[in-house]
C-alpha cells in the first residue's frame, strides 16, 4: 500500500473517530437541550398563572367555570401559526389545580376529573413540600417517543401553599423539531465528512510529493539518465533528499574511478602489450624495412593510446557536469552544415554521398560546441560503417514539442547482441572496410551531451538497411 493511501486512511479515520464522538452526544442530548427549553417558559407561565389564581382567591373571585369557558374557547380556536417549517393548528397546553391536600379542583381538558387526588404525582407532591415540581409523563394512546411535560408553581396565600398550579405541554412538536433538528446534522456531518475525506485526499498527495519526487529521481538515476536534483523543501524529507545526495555522489565517486581506472587499464593493455612486443623485436637485429614496420608499429599504438586518454579526459570532464555552463541560441542548420561540409574529404575519400534537409529558422538552445562535437561523432559513425557507394543524410525538423536532428547511413546496420550495449563506454564493432574498432567513448559521448541539453539520442536499425541515429530536444529549449 502506497504512503499517500495510508496517510488519506488514517486521517480519514481519525475525522471519522473525532465526529462520531462528538456527533453521537449532540444527537443523544438534542431532545433534553429541546425540553430544556420548553421547561424554562413553561416554569414562568405556571407562576404568573399561580399569581393570578392567588389574587382571585384573595379577592373571592375565583371562578373554575369560568377558567373552564376560557380554555374550552382557547383550546376551539383556529390557530394558523407558521412555525419555521412547522405548521401549530391548535393549542395543546393543559392546566389543572389542587388544593393543599392534592385534591383537583379544576381541570382544563376533563372536568371528570376534578375531586381526583393527585397528591402523588411528582409535580403536586414536590410542590407542596416546597420544593420545585415538575415531571414527564407518557401520553396516553400517544407513540411511545411522546409525552407530556408538566411544571407545577405554588399558589401561596397568607404565607403558605395553599395548592398547585400546573401547566402540562406535549413533547409531539418537540419530537418533530428534534427529528428535523437530526436529520440536518446527519446531512452536514456527511457533507463534513466527505469534505475532510476530500481534504485528506489532497493532504495526503502534497504530503508525498517531495517523496515522489525523490523516488523518480532515483529512478532516473538508475536508468543512467542526466537528471537535476527535485525541490524538496525544508522538512525530514528534504534532510533526507540532502543525505541521500550526498551518499550518491560520493559513492558516484568512488564507482567513477573505479570504472575508470579499469576502463583505462583494459583499453591500454593492448597497445602496451603491441608496442613492448615490437620493442623486444627491435633488439634483434633485422632489416631496415622491418624494423620501419615495427617503429610504425610503436608509434600507431601510441597515438592509440593518446587518443583513448583524450576522449576519456573529454568524457570525464562532460560527465562531471550537472548542468550546462556555457548557453546560448545555436542555428542548427548553420550547425548542420558545418559539420557536414568538415566531412566532404572523408566523403569523398570514401566514395559516399551526402545530403542535408533542415528546417528553416530552427534554434535550439545549448553549447554550440558540445553539440557540434556530438554531430560529428554520429555522422563519424555513420561514415565508419558505410561502404563505398553509400550515402549519410543529416535531416533537422520539429516534431510536436521536440527538436529532431537525425543521421542516417546506408552501412550494415547493427547486429542484435550490440543493439544494448552500443551505448556502454569502450563498446565497438569491428568496421566492415578495415576490420579496427575505435575507442567505443564517442556514442556515450554523445548520450551525455544529449542527457545534459535535456533531450537523448536513439540508434536504430533501418527497414531498408543502415541505421538511424536521432537526436532529440524539448522545444522548450528553443
Amino acid at each position: 500500500m502506497k504512503i499517500s493511501t495510508k496517510i488519506f486512511l488514517c486521517y480519514l479515520l481519525i475525522n471519522a473517530v473525532c465526529f462520531y464522538y462528538p456527533f453521537n452526544w449532540v444527537l443523544d442530548s438534542m431532545r433534553t437541550r429541546y425540553l430544556e427549553g420548553v421547561e424554562d417558559p413553561l416554569v414562568d407561565q405556571a407562576n404568573t398563572l399561580a399569581a393570578l389564581v392567588e389574587y382571585e382567591l384573595e379577592q373571592g373571585t375565583f371562578d373554575p367555570q369560568l377558567w373552564g369557558e376560557i380554555f374550552n374557547r382557547a383550546y376551539r380556536r383556529a390557530v394558523d401559526a407558521r412555525i419555521y417549517k412547522l405548521l401549530k393548528q391548535k393549542v395543546d397546553e393543559t392546566l389543572y389545580i389542587t388544593d393543599s391536600k392534592g385534591v383537583v379542583i379544576f381541570h382544563s381538558e376533563n372536568p371528570e376529573i376534578i375531586g381526583a387526588d393527585y397528591s402523588n404525582w411528582r409535580d403536586v407532591t414536590r410542590t407542596l413540600r416546597g420544593e420545585y415540581g415538575a415531571r414527564t409523563t407518557r401520553l396516553e394512546g400517544g407513540p411511545e417517543d411522546v409525552s407530556v411535560l408538566y411544571v407545577a408553581a405554588p399558589i401561596i396565600l397568607e404565607g403558605k401553599i395553599a395548592g398547585v398550579l400546573t401547566i402540562g405541554k406535549p413533547t409531539t412538536n418537540i419530537t418533530w423539531f428534534v427529528e428535523q433538528a437530526k436529520y440536518q446534522i446527519i446531512v452536514m456531518s456527511l457533507l463534513s465528512l466527505l469534505a475532510a475525506g476530500i481534504l485528506s485526499y489532497f493532504l495526503s498527495r502534497w504530503i508525498t510529493v517531495p517523496v515522489n519526487r525523490l523516488t523518480r529521481y532515483a529512478r532516473l538515476v538508475k536508468d543512467g539518465q542526466r537528471t537535476d536534483f527535485p525541490k524538496l523543501g525544508k522538512g525530514e524529507v528534504g534532510e533526507m533528499g540532502d543525505a541521500l545526495k550526498e551518499m550518491k555522489d560520493a559513492l558516484d565517486g568512488k564507482q567513477y574511478v573505479e570504472q575508470y581506472i579499469q576502463n583505462l587499464t583494459h583499453e591500454i593493455k593492448s597497445p602496451l602489450s603491441a608496442i613492448r612486443g615490437a620493442a623486444e623485436l627491435l633488439a634483434e637485429s633485422m632489416g631496415e624495412q622491418h624494423r620501419e614496420k615495427f617503429l610504425k608499429n610503436i608509434k600507431n599504438e601510441s597515438l592509440r593510446i593518446q587518443d583513448v586518454i583524450d576522449r576519456m579526459l573529454a568524457l570525464s570532464t562532460l560527465e562531471s557536469r550537472s548542468e550546462l555552463t556555457v548557453m546560448g541560441p545555436v542555428d542548427v542548420k548553420a550547425l548542420v552544415q558545418t559539420v557536414v561540409e568538415s566531412f566532404e574529404p572523408v566523403f569523398s575519400l570514401k566514395n559516399i554521398g551526402s545530403e542535408v534537409v533542415v528546417q528553416e529558422e530552427l534554434v535550439i538552445t545549448g553549447d554550440s560546441f558540445l553539440l557540434h562535437q556530438a554531430l560529428a561523432n554520429l555522422i563519424q559513425n555513420s561514415v565508419d560503417f558505410s561502404l563505398a557507394g553509400g550515402k549519410v543524410s543529416v535531416c533537422a525538423r520539429q516534431k510536436d514539442d521536440t527538436v529532431r536532428i537525425s543521421v542516417c547511413d546506408q552501412g550494415t546496420g547493427i547486429a542484435s547482441f550490440a543493439e544494448n550495449k552500443i551505448f556502454e563506454k569502450f563498446f565497438s564493432l569491428q568496421r566492415p572496410d578495415t576490420g579496427q574498432k575505435s575507442t567505443g567513448l564517442g556514442l556515450n559521448f554523445v548520450r551525455q551531451v544529449a542527457l545534459l541539453h535535456g533531450g537523448n539520442v536513439v540508434l536504430e536499425n533501418r527497414a531498408g538497411g543502415g541505421v538511424e541515429a536521432v537526436l532529440t530536444f524539448p522545444v522548450s529549449l528553443t
